[in-house]
């Protein structure tokens, strides 16, 4: 590939392209593309930063990505330590100063577009067609929908997607649950009850106990102020109340356990529980206590209002960007393609078991054999991308907390609609 692509790489107009078209032009970058249309190498810096637990396959890349155009730059990559979970607010601080490529949770994408912080994908078409043979839409099609939606913000792709393992699903112990119990709430936990076993759940918290009311209709979203649009006091497919008394009825069966976020992993490591629902981060912890009964599969339904509904989750992704600000954009988005393309996602998965977002990775055997990334992928179905703002969070996690406690009453839907409405009016305030 690299050989195909030196005289691509040397044409000033596409090296033009790539360091002034993108958005971060300067007469730096126009004296690189006059050097290299005399025949001389650019001289290309670019800072990365990355998760701490990534930094050796991310160096690894970047090795194989700097000797990958050799031909056509001197090409020198910093890599920094940040973790995707913090990686707006770092960003924020100093858009100007933060890295030129950079990685984050999907959930941030609205704040770091607003600010100004991404260059536009869609706006790098040209330039990545040139360099890579692909397009912005081959880049969508090569990964899953969900990722690529959770990628783009007002009908702008913004982001390349890395992972698509940032989700949660049913692990059970197979000599306990059978594929039929675990199928609904209602007879897995009957099961567990008889078994002498507990079915674990994080209720205190938003991302958490937003899966039912997502699942009924309902939704969250990121208003242009950062605050949070919320409907759950009102009705959807189910009102906000039937949500609320069907989240009760598994509360009070004496086989549900409320666990604590973050905590999953050591009730399961107690032997008491039959299942949890959980992500791939506990996937050890599960393999370990129920040993050969080690299963997953997607979340159960659940009766509201006499109906069986699909539980649905909130789906995570990690996705990489590329800093508006950045004086070499266009080398910027090679950087971020090749460190999220098939043979980096291969490579994730390959050593480090990351889900990956990439069509062809995560319909291989090895993934699809994977216990918790089979589970992962088939909840995804059902998966919905959250959007909320910082007032959301305290509010939701409160409300969870008080139905997991049994502090409200099944039969009193005059209080849990006040709940509801306390709910909604926490979350919902404007940001200060």
């Amino acid at each position: 590939m690299k050989k195909k692509l030196v005289s691509v790489l040397l044409s000033a107009a596409m090296v033009a392209t790539l360091l002034a078209g993108c958005g971060g032009g300067s007469d730096e970058s126009t004296d690189s593309a006059d050097g290299a249309a005399s025949g001389e190498k650019q001289d290309v810096a670019l800072r990365l930063w990355g998760a701490e637990e990534d930094q050796a396959l991310l160096q690894s890349l970047i090795d194989s990505f700097v000797e990958e155009y050799s031909d056509a730059a001197n090409i020198t990559v910093e890599l920094g330590v940040e973790s995707e979970s913090t990686a707006k607010d770092t960003v924020l601080t100093d858009v100007e100063a933060a890295a030129d490529v950079y990685a984050f949770a999907s959930d941030q994408l609205p704040d770091l577009v607003n600010a100004g912080a991404l260059q536009s994908i869609d706006d790098m078409d040209e330039a990545l067609q040139a360099y890579t043979g692909k397009s912005v839409a081959d880049i969508e099609s090569a990964n899953s929908a969900d990722s690529v939606e959770a990628a783009t913000f007002n009908d702008t792709l913004y982001a390349f997607p890395m992972t698509a393992d940032n989700g949660y699903f049913l692990y059970y112990d197979s000599t306990v649950l059978s594929e039929e119990d675990v199928a609904s709430w209602d007879a897995m936990l009957a099961k567990a009850d008889e078994a002498g076993k507990k079915v674990a759940m994080t209720l205190a918290s938003g991302w958490y106990n937003a899966s039912f009311f997502y699942s009924a209709g309902f939704t969250t979203g990121l208003n242009d102020d950062g605050s949070t649009s919320m409907d759950w006091n009102g009705e959807a497919d189910y009102t906000g109340v039937e949500v609320t008394q069907a989240m009760l009825n598994i509360t009070g069966s004496p086989a549900f356990m409320a666990v604590a976020d973050g905590d999953i992993s050591n009730q399961i490591a107690s032997g008491q529980l039959c299942a949890a629902v959980s992500g791939t981060w506990d996937a050890a912890a599960a393999q370990e206590a129920f040993g050969d009964g080690y299963a997953a599969t997607k979340l159960p339904t659940f009766t509201i209002a006499g109906d069986q509904l699909q539980q649905k989750s909130v789906s995570g992704y990690k996705l990489v960007g590329v800093n508006a600000h950045s004086e070499n954009a266009g080398w910027a988005a090679l950087l971020a393609d090749w460190i999220t393309n098939e043979n980096a996602q291969q490579q994730r998965f390959d050593e480090r078991q990351i889900g990956p977002s990439n069509n062809a990775v995560l319909e291989s055997d090895a993934v699809q054999s994977n216990v918790a990334l089979a589970a992962l992928a088939a909840q995804n179905e059902f998966g919905v991308v959250q959007f909320a703002g910082q007032n959301y969070w305290d509010p939701a996690a409160t409300f969870g907390e008080i139905v997991a406690k049994g502090e409200l009453d099944v039969n009193d839907t005059a209080g849990i609609q006040a709940a509801l409405d306390t709910l909604v009016e926490g979350a919902t305030a404007p940001i200060n």
